[in-house]
């Protein structure tokens, strides 16, 4: 199927610049805001695996009521770790990861905090945090991104399936290694790396769904490579969001 838009046959920086355009028209054109400090970031990033944000948040504030500091945490009997998260879910396995990541942190740092990364440059700060026991290149994504508000892309299960329907990335490129490729197109500016990961979850979770995406009422179907091969449009479907919501 043809389409004559400004997103047929793009180069990649063009494909990703109308793309992220499009996502702020709908969305909205997000700013970057502080988030938690790096060490609190890191733990909440592990906590939000395979729940919600509700969850993730509940979990957090629990550990936190629970323990006073991180190396409280850190020496405390797993089980009661699990305790204080499980209403995160998959608690048995992510108090023991966030316990290996503390002993990590000390061993390395003597001190049980991520402040040195401001210091550092992205790709030394990004390989510092991949050097901790079960962080990958999301978790540390996350960190340098919403902590230390650095132009790192997070992938999750959104984005990923967003860039290869829209063809960002090729439809065998897996989550670590679209990081790279995705925030290598998108730049270094902070204000649109956090934009473009915000949006592209938004736009994942409305219309670009996992079982069925809604391709007849998506502002990016013009530039969408399974829009063109793939997509059949059905007849009925749940109204877009309004501009900025």
């Amino acid at each position: 199927m043809h389409h004559d838009s400004p997103c047929h046959r793009p180069d990649a920086v063009a494909h990703i610049n109308v793309i992220a355009h499009r996502l702020d028209q709908v969305y909205g054109s997000r700013r970057w805001r502080p988030h938690l400090r790096p060490l609190d970031e890191l733990v909440m990033t592990v906590l939000s695996q395979h729940t919600s944000d509700v969850n993730t948040e509940r979990a957090f504030q629990s550990l936190r009521a629970s323990f006073p500091t991180w190396e409280a945490v850190r020496v405390a009997p797993t089980s009661a770790v699990a305790d204080a998260v499980r209403t995160g879910g998959l608690a048995d396995r992510k108090a023991p990861r966030i316990q290996a990541i503390l002993n990590d942190i000390l061993a390395e740092r003597g001190v049980l905090d991520l402040d040195h990364l401001v210091d550092l440059p992205l790709a030394a700060a990004r390989d510092w945090l991949l050097q901790l026991n079960g962080v990958g290149p999301k978790t540390a994504a996350c960190v340098l991104l919403f902590s230390l508000g650095r132009p790192a892309l997070p992938v999750d299960t959104h984005v990923h399936r967003v860039a290869k329907r829209l063809g960002l990335i090729g439809s065998a490129v897996g989550a670590e290694a679209a990081h790279a490729l995705l925030e290598a197109d998108l730049g270094a500016d902070r204000d649109r790396v956090y934009a473009f990961h915000v949006n592209m979850i938004a736009h994942g979770r409305a219309v670009c769904t996992a079982r069925r995406p809604f391709c007849e009422r998506c502002p990016l179907k013009d530039c969408c490579a399974f829009y063109a091969h793939v997509a059949t449009p059905s007849p009925t479907s749940p109204p877009l969001p309004p501009d900025g919501s």
